[in-house]
């Protein structure tokens, strides 16, 4: 594919946005479980909604799930070209389903930006954070793939939020390491380090195949466990 080089033109310039809040709602929660017998997986993600100033989805679930994205946005008085941005943790095919919905809205796929066929090649620059305004910054946290991201949100009704994809799948996934890296991880020593980090900066994650859950002292001190494992 050939990319435009150009530069992100000021209005879509991170901090141009005037914040006045945000609010973070799940519009589905997501699930996945692994049959080993038939070396199959049912899964599909979670698809969040941060709504305010400016309206951004995370993760668009399968090319099924049209209808229920629509019926989870007309719940919070929004239509699809009402969303802003578009923010897929990576490329997955359950995380990027319904992408095309949301025609007017700057896209964000892992650590690709873009708006129909012009990429900002400088998003993400050597492993820097996206800020899109001084409430929201996406950064990059490879492990489950390479070019991973995370969405850290600041909100009026969760407080500082992270919303993760899937390098946490759920919160069972804490205790049973097992879960996450079963679901693939193509680097576990960077995964279990971003696991850490980003649970040390939020009070709740949002994961990529379940519930959100607090990010609890009890959390952390298991994710720093497990991350000094990887170094006796």
């Amino acid at each position: 594919m050939e990319r435009k080089i150009t530069s992100i033109p000021d209005n879509l310039n991170e901090n141009k946005e005037a914040s006045l809040g945000f609010n973070i709602y799940v519009l589905y929660n997501g699930y996945s479980s692994l049959n080993v017998n038939s070396k199959t997986m049912k899964a599909n993600c979670t698809c969040t909604l941060i709504k305010g100033p400016s309206n951004i989805i995370v993760d668009t679930m399968t090319p099924w799930d049209k209808d229920k994205i629509i019926k989870g946005l007309n719940e919070h008085n929004l239509m699809p070209e009402d969303i802003n941005y578009v923010i897929n943790s990576h490329g997955h095919s359950d995380h990027i389903g319904n992408n095309n919905l949301f025609l007017k809205a700057m896209h964000i796929v892992g650590l690709s930006v873009s708006i129909k066929d012009v990429y900002y090649l400088s998003a993400f620059e050597n492993g820097a954070s996206y800020k899109i305004n001084d409430d929201i910054e996406i950064i990059p946290t490879p492990g489950h793939t390479l070019s991973d991201v995370t969405t850290i949100v600041k909100t009026l009704n969760k407080g500082l939020c992270a919303v993760t994809g899937d390098l946490f799948e759920c919160k069972e996934d804490i205790d049973k390491a097992e879960i996450w890296m079963e679901a693939g991880s193509e680097s576990p020593e960077r995964q279990k380090y971003h696991r850490f980090t980003i649970a040390n900066m939020v009070d709740w994650i949002f994961p990529g195949h379940g519930e959100p859950f607090e990010s609890t002292l009890e959390v952390r001190g298991k994710l720093k466990q497990q991350l000094q494992s990887s170094f006796k």
